[in-house]
């Protein structure tokens, strides 16, 4: 069986946590809203945000607000509202108000990947600003103990320190987003279809960002696909059409994601495709879990079967070799 060339990545539920994106970033963007609003409502960087949204809804910062809190709300996956949540979370992530909480297994997963020549690429209703935002700005967990240790030592560690950072910068000072060349670089991926060019002297080594020590794995990435590039998750064209900007055949591709309706939507397209089924997530039904291949962590994905959709297809063992007739006829007479 041929080897899987690509492994295309959901982002939230399958190498964040739901609760991240849901109780973080969430909040985050919509505590720095009224200043971005008050404060940019004309600026050249912020109009393009702005202006993408429907008309009624630009007609006044109030009106903005109240619609970009109802979107958040039901969270709609739409393009305009991925594209301005990303501007607001440049900020949160460049000082240190939080970052982002990778499942353990999926940096070294990743990196294991990468070595063995499997190309990485990443498919999520956030825009492709905000994906690299969140890559770019992954928790460093040896760092971020060691810090913590260091202050115990100090006498700096407090029963307060149980609570995240990340939390405390949501319920305390919001902050403006700055996101100046959020647009440029946005508009530039989209331009070039998000098959990323990483410069050679980028590297996953912990950096000082703010206040949180956070590594850079955008270098691990080579495509970055969204609603916008590539259409809705759920739709099978968009699939197809990630597959031909790859220039691979869907079938070498192998997808993961916990939403069911996308995985069945990538294997419609041809894709080999796996449920990542992680704490926090919506439960899999039964008849899910038999329908469907489903992983707990990425170390379990196979990327050598031909198809990995299918429970059966993934973890069918060969059927027992059929006794001989002259075998079969001596075993009648005993009590097997």
């Amino acid at each position: 069986m041929a080897a899987v060339k690509c492994v295309l990545l959901d982002i939230e539920g399958t190498v964040c946590p739901i609760s991240f994106v849901k109780d973080t970033l969430f909040p985050y963007a919509l505590k720095a809203l009224p200043d971005v609003l008050s404060s940019k409502w004309d600026d050249e960087d912020f109009r393009p945000y702005r202006d993408a949204f429907p008309e009624e809804a630009r007609q006044s910062a109030q009106e903005l607000q109240a619609h970009v809190e109802d979107l958040t709300k039901r969270d709609v996956k739409i393009a305009y509202l991925k594209n301005l949540q990303g501007y607001l979370w440049e900020t949160g992530y460049k000082t240190g108000a939080y970052s982002t909480p990778l499942f353990p297994d999926v940096a070294p997963q990743l990196r294991k990947w990468k070595e063995q020549g499997v190309q990485l690429v990443i498919y999520s209703s956030g825009s492709v600003f905000a994906q690299k935002l969140l890559f770019g700005h992954v928790a460093s967990p040896t760092a971020e103990a060691g810090q913590k240790r260091k202050r115990a030592l100090e006498g700096d560690l407090d029963h307060d320190e149980t609570v995240p950072a990340k939390k405390k910068a949501i319920e305390g000072e919001g902050g403006a987003a700055d996101g100046s060349d959020g647009a440029v670089q946005m508009s530039s991926d989209l331009a070039t279809n998000n098959i990323d060019t990483i410069q050679a002297d980028t590297t996953n080594l912990p950096h000082e960002d703010g206040n949180a020590s956070t590594e850079d794995l955008q270098h691990l990435i080579s495509g970055w696909f969204d609603t916008t590039n590539a259409g809705l998750k759920q739709d099978a064209g968009s699939y197809k059409k990630i597959a031909d900007a790859l220039q691979m055949a869907p079938q070498d591709i192998h997808f993961l994601s916990d939403n069911v309706k996308e995985v069945e939507a990538a294997i419609e397209a041809g894709m080999a495709s796996s449920i990542v089924d992680r704490p926090g997530n919506a439960p899999l039904s039964e008849e899910d879990k038999a329908r469907f291949h489903v992983v707990q962590s990425l170390d379990q994905v196979s990327l050598t079967a031909k198809k990995a959709s299918n429970r059966e297809e993934v973890d069918a063992v060969p059927e027992p070799e059929k006794p001989s007739r002259r075998r079969s006829q001596r075993l009648k007479g005993k009590d097997l």
